[in-house]
């Protein structure tokens, strides 16, 4: 549960755009996503190595 401290004659757009704010840095949004399907273990690890790759060849082109 979120608790935003609201000071006195603060707006509530302030309010509200503290709460977006920490709702995103918890990550809530996030996991609920990523619990709403399954992604097998291999799927997940060629991701991770395609995205390795594709970071590694950026890296060499730079330099």
């Amino acid at each position: 549960m979120l608790i935003i401290p609201v000071k006195e004659g603060e707006s509530i757009d302030k309010a509200l755009k503290k709460f977006k704010k920490k709702f995103e840095r918890t990550g809530t949004m996030r996991a609920l996503r990523k619990r709403q399907s399954f992604t097998k273990p291999s799927v997940s690890r060629r991701k991770e190595i395609i995205r390795a790759a594709y970071k590694l060849k950026m890296q060499t082109e730079q330099e």
